[in-house]
């Protein structure tokens, strides 16, 4: 099984107040639960593509957790993102076998608000600019459920794409390509992709093609600053820090208002247009012109 987006996560001050500005903003919100032997509760987003948004918050301090730090240091926003493995202990033995290190597996869970228990394993980078593995023991469904609340009204329908913040761009690509190892090769959804400079900017930036969802990777050009981009590396660091969700809604395009969406740069957008199905579709109207005539 290929790795998949499995889901983005967003640090937020307070769990209430977010679930009710994400409604506002077209989204259905599950509320999650909380985990075991940690301070946070959390929600979700989840989209019909099977990835989600984790909206994730603290009862209390917890000065010694990467997320915490970031929210108290830079403000609510995006943290961190994870992939979904089938085997996260195979995954992680993988990885290392060409050479990229990973902590993990590490076991983790949830007790959702109806006192179902989730267990899962996650194995972590040590780099920010790689995603987290997070991979299920119990059924998946539990964890991500299925049904209408992947339905929503602003009408998104998966992540489109995810930005992430690099310093060595090729350093990074680098390390994709240990994570990734043998789903680049047994599977055509997922690529690796070279850089190219961006005109007109300082930036080097390259795309990683996960199945529906590709990562937009980003990093400075050795001989100039990278302007923002720079800037933002040089105050938060490497890490995902944008995202763009499909919609099936024309009028629901854009970006969301960044104090309702909680520091998250969030854009919707329509799917690309498959020139196949524009084809078919228009000979299924030529099909239908030439029976109505007749």
């Amino acid at each position: 099984m290929a790795l998949r987006l499995d889901h983005i996560v967003i640090a937020v001050h307070d769990l209430e107040r977010t679930i009710a500005d994400y409604g506002a903003l077209g989204f259905h919100v599950l509320r999650g639960g909380e985990h075991p032997g940690r301070a946070t509760h959390n929600a979700l987003v989840v989209f019909g593509d099977g990835s989600y948004l984790e909206l994730i918050a603290w009862r209390e301090p917890s000065p010694g957790e990467r997320w915490w730090q970031l929210l108290h240091k830079h403000g609510e926003g995006i943290v961190d993102f994870a992939l979904l493995p089938r085997d996260t202990a195979a995954t992680v033995d993988d990885a290392k076998g060409r050479g990229l290190v990973l902590e993990g597996p590490l076991d983790g869970g949830r007790v959702r608000p109806d006192g179902e228990r989730l267990r899962w394993q996650t194995a972590r980078p040590l780099s920010a600019d790689l995603p987290f593995l997070c991979g299920d023991l119990t059924p998946r469904a539990l964890r991500v459920p299925e049904g209408e609340v992947r339905v929503h009204a602003n009408g998104a329908l998966g992540v489109a794409s995810l930005a992430v913040a690099v310093a060595d761009l090729d350093a990074t690509l680098a390390r994709y390509r240990a994570l990734l190892g043998s789903s680049i090769a047994a599977d055509a959804d997922t690529h690796v992709g070279e850089p190219v400079a961006v005109p007109g900017s300082n930036v080097r930036m390259a795309v990683i093609a996960l199945g529906r969802s590709v990562l937009v990777l980003s990093s400075p050009r050795e001989n100039g600053g990278g302007g923002r981009l720079g800037q933002r590396l040089a105050a938060r660091g490497e890490g995902p820090y944008a995202l763009v969700l499909h919609t099936d809604r024309p009028q629901s395009t854009g970006s969301f208002d960044l104090a309702k969406a909680h520091g998250a740069l969030i854009e919707l957008d329509l799917p690309p247009v498959d020139p196949d199905a524009r084809r078919g579709s228009g000979s299924r109207v030529h099909q239908a012109h030439n029976t109505v005539g007749g």
